[in-house]
């Protein structure tokens, strides 16, 4: 592995071989984010990647690391959703699709009338966001990325990294 491909300090990479395996690691990340604090937003995680890399599969492992029993399904057509839970200080996930807010659509303009602004001032919430790029203007400057690459049918590369600190 060269210097380009290398992690730093800020980046780790996984591979996955399931949904089980994403679902898993998702979950822990879960745990150990629910322990950081944000004094003046919410939690952010943008998630992008190829379609079908894996990023829903991981929004409802992740939300099974912080409780939430209900059935995490993709917002696609809502454009979020939400799932009270307790974890940490925290107390909902928001997940987020942006998928449909993609140019020309718009997405920055679309998402802030539906509340992203009140989303993010919310110290209590996590927010999950698939296709955060259609959003990135928006994104607070700390937040968590995480890049999901297809490798095969059942195999994936999540590459997590910290932005703004």
């Amino acid at each position: 592995m060269d210097s380009r491909t290398r992690p730093s300090a800020r980046q780790v990479r996984f591979r996955t071989k399931s949904a089980g395996e994403t679902q898993r690691i998702a979950g822990l990340l879960a745990k150990d984010l629910a322990a950081v604090s944000f004094h003046d937003h919410a939690l952010v995680v943008a998630l992008s990647g190829d379609l079908g890399g894996g990023k829903t599969t991981f929004v409802q492992g992740f939300a099974k690391g912080l409780g939430i029993r209900d059935a995490v399904q993709s917002p696609t057509f809502l454009i979020a959703r939400n799932y009270a839970f307790t974890r940490g200080g925290y107390t909902k996930l928001i997940h987020v699709d942006a998928y449909r807010l993609g140019p020309p659509a718009g997405g920055a303009r679309e998402i802030e009338t539906v509340g992203w602004n009140e989303w993010v001032e919310d110290r209590h919430a996590v927010i999950l966001v698939e296709w955060a790029k259609n959003i990135e203007k928006l994104l607070p400057k700390v937040h968590f990325d995480i890049h999901f690459e297809f490798i095969s049918d059942t195999e994936r590369d999540i590459t997590i990294h910290v932005e703004g600190i």
